[in-house]
């Protein structure tokens, strides 16, 4: 701090320093809280992620055996359906 010959600014100026450097501390608090805050909600997201990824993976292999048991049931009824789409998907596809 620079030196003046006035006694009440020199007094205001180490007030001023006084009051930067609690805002510094104060800011520097709140950064390491928000930091912490954010590793807690990355932390939840990959949990939630990994939790609805085994749900999607569960759901598509009910699917899957699903189709397999419809198709052994209705093999002819699924070589319908099977054609129906493939014919549908020409027609497009030929626009």
């Amino acid at each position: 701090m620079a030196r003046t010959n006035n006694p009440e600014l020199e007094g205001e100026a180490a007030e001023a320093e006084a009051q930067v450097d609690t805002a510094r501390a104060d800011l520097e608090n709140q950064v390491q809280e928000l930091r912490a805050e954010i590793s807690r909600i990355s932390g939840s997201v990959s949990a939630l992620s990994s939790g609805a990824k085994a749900v999607v993976s569960k759901e598509a292999e009910i699917l899957g055996e699903r189709v397999k048991d419809r198709v052994r049931e209705e093999p002819l009824q699924t070589l319908g359906i099977v054609a129906g789409v493939a014919f549908l998907m020409g027609v497009i596809m030929s626009r």
